[in-house]
């Protein structure tokens, strides 16, 4: 069993590199320790975002069912014959990360399988669940057991994964709309997506990342480099979205250039070294 989990763990961190680069970066910064569980984390998060984005086939309900049913299965017998399970299960089973959050995140996954129409109130629970939960989970991760400071950092660990969630929703809202058939946005039409609505937008994701700010600054010293570079990407990101005008962003993804990343990632580090301000 211990090998087929550290096995499952290491498929975990080939997954989660594959599929993001910026975040991959990220993770580095997480003590050698902590690395597996976050990777056990997004690798079930990946794998329910690819049965909802990626496959065609006419089973995506179906598929979607049996990987929540198997991770309630795993949790409580810590086991899967999903690599990918199982290593999230252990993690889940390690933390207590328990059904409260997990339900919610198939909830979200669930509202992919078909175009909708979102109104304010199913806006805020999809992103609840897809996002802001991911955050809390990671924050059972960082604080390692300790209720007391879990409590206390999860409203800003809920606001950082909004933040993330609706950068994403207007980075790729192209694709969204006319590969998907998706608009999450709510009271907005995409055909009529203007200035005015894109500013309101941000303004709100600039209000997330505002009420995250205290919390990063207050994670313990194990996580705040990691979660502090995985923010500076994100508000690069979304900077750079805010100086773009609507008709291009609708067009095409934008993405922060690798040089610029890389400029960011040198100085985070300088600023850890110096023992400055890292976020």
């Amino acid at each position: 069993m211990e090998l087929y989990t550290k096995t499952s763990y290491e498929i975990s961190r080939t997954l989660t590199l594959r599929y993001s680069t910026s975040f991959g970066k990220s993770t580095k910064l997480f003590p050698k320790t902590m690395q597996p569980h976050i990777f056990a984390i997004y690798g079930l998060v990946r794998v329910a975002d690819e049965i909802v984005d990626t496959y065609t086939g006419d089973h995506q309900e179906a598929l979607l069912d049996e990987l929540e049913q198997d991770a309630y299965r795993a949790l409580k017998v810590q086991y899967s014959a999903n690599p990918l399970v199982h290593a999230f299960a252990v993690t889940a089973k390690q933390f207590n990360i328990d059904d409260s959050l997990i339900q919610p995140f198939f909830r979200s996954m669930r509202l992919d399988l078909a175009p909708r129409t979102y109104t304010q109130k199913l806006y805020e629970e999809y992103i609840y669940g897809s996002a802001e939960v991911i955050g809390l989970m990671c924050l059972k991760v960082f604080v390692h057991g300790d209720e007391s400071a879990y409590a206390r950092l999860s409203p800003g660990a809920s606001a950082l994964g909004a933040a993330y969630q609706k950068v994403n929703f207007l980075r790729d809202i192209a694709s969204d709309y006319y590969d998907r058939g998706r608009m999450y946005f709510p009271e907005i039409k995409f055909e009529t997506f203007d200035e005015a609505q894109k500013r309101a937008v941000v303004a709100d994701i600039e209000a997330d990342f505002l009420a995250a700010e205290s919390s990063i600054r207050d994670l313990p010293k194990s996580s705040r480099a990691a979660v502090g570079l995985s923010h500076a990407y994100y508000l690069e990101l979304l900077k750079k979205l805010k100086a773009t005008p609507i008709e291009t962003i609708k067009k095409s993804r934008i993405r922060v250039p690798a040089g610029k990343k890389a400029a960011l990632g040198l100085r985070h580090s300088l600023n850890i070294q110096k023992g400055t301000r890292i976020w």
